[in-house]
């Protein structure tokens, strides 16, 4: 599983990585977490077709995504990405749209399978955001 994210103040990298810790005591056999702001786009896009589920998690921003997480799904769709389970992870303090941003952005990409439940943090994690990201981390563990 890829953990790709962006993160404005923290709480969506916190998210990530607390999926990554869910993944990893389920027993995933390989978690890479990959920081699309500050990390080297190219390997993060490497990983992403070497792995079979990308969790894709970013801040809305400007009722889009911040603007790495455009341009890594951009690389992947321009690449020909396909035949995997996405999952999203989208937070917005009231009004996040950047799960239907990214699912948007990989239309063109063919064999796509989308986890549910999507994540959604408004601001910070709470209880509530944390139930859903062990009930992702569940899914994707199935798969």
């Amino acid at each position: 599983v890829v953990i790709a994210y962006t993160s404005v103040y923290g709480h969506t990298r916190a998210a990530a990585e607390l999926l990554a810790k869910k993944l990893e005591e389920r027993g995933c056999p390989k978690v890479s977490v990959t920081d699309l702001a500050r990390d080297d786009m190219p390997e993060a896009v490497e990983d992403a077709f070497r792995y079979g589920t990308l969790v894709l998690a970013s801040t809305t921003y400007n009722a889009e995504v911040f603007p790495p997480m455009r341009e890594f799904i951009q690389h992947l769709a321009e690449r020909g990405y396909k035949n995997r389970t996405v999952a999203f992870i989208e937070n917005g303090s009231w009004a996040p749209t950047a799960a239907k941003v990214m699912k948007g952005l990989l239309e063109g990409c063919k064999g796509l399978s989308f986890a549910e439940p999507t994540v959604r943090i408004l601001s910070a994690l709470n209880a509530e955001s944390e139930a859903q990201l062990d009930a992702l981390a569940d899914e994707l563990c199935r798969n």
